[in-house]
């Protein structure tokens, strides 16, 4: 009788062992499942000829994740660094010739035209999506805002002419109900939401420290 001897580099066989391609989400993400799954309306139980509710919530879900924001608003002739108002400058008025049909800048803040008359979620809903079942801890949600790319220039003064902004990949972590406000989180290069110390930001950033 002989004992069966693991080959040392027994890991290294398993990853080249590679039969096709998987459906097995790989990438790492600190945003949980169901916050990317899209509300559907659908019977549970479906008639003859009609899509399971599962299937339609895929199909919406791949179609959704398809879309871009920025190229949607660019489609319409909207340049997005365009839409935060600035502070006026007289001194550099651009000619009648470039502003197309404004005269005047920008200056009325977006959440003067914001409509959630057809959102599919309230605020809270949206929040609620980063709670798994069987945890207590509250992840982001994943979203999309128009930030600065200055940092450090964007918190000192938002207005500043010198800005340009994009629509950024964030982590929704806390909304406020008083002031109708959403707290973000800039994505990293990987897709994270990371603190300074490379920790998973949970229930809005508040720890027990504070």
């Amino acid at each position: 009788v002989t004992k069966f001897n693991m080959p040392a580099n027994f890991k290294n066989l398993l990853d080249k062992q590679v039969v096709g391609p998987s459906t097995e989400v790989l990438s790492q993400s600190d945003f949980p499942e169901q916050s990317f799954k899209p509300k559907v309306q659908v019977p549970f139980k479906r008639l003859p000829g009609q899509n399971p509710q599962k299937v339609e919530v895929e199909r919406r879900r791949r179609l959704y994740l398809s879309f871009d924001i920025a190229e949607l608003l660019a489609s319409k002739g909207i340049d997005s660094n365009q839409l935060m108002p600035r502070h006026y400058d007289p001194d550099n008025m651009p000619p009648i010739e470039e502003t197309k049909d404004s005269v005047f800048p920008i200056y009325l803040p977006l959440k003067v035209f914001d409509n959630d008359e057809y959102d599919c979620r309230t605020s809270e809903e949206w929040i609620s999506l980063g709670l798994e079942p069987g945890s207590s801890d509250r992840k982001p949600v994943p979203g999309k805002a128009l930030l600065p790319t200055d940092d450090v220039l964007g918190h000192e003064d938002p207005k500043s002419q010198e800005l340009i902004y994009e629509w950024i990949d964030v982590g929704v972590l806390d909304y406020d109900k008083e002031t109708d406000l959403y707290l973000v989180h800039k994505t990293d290069k990987k897709g994270l939401v990371r603190d300074e110390e490379g920790r998973p930001i949970l229930n809005g950033g508040i720890t027990a420290e504070g």
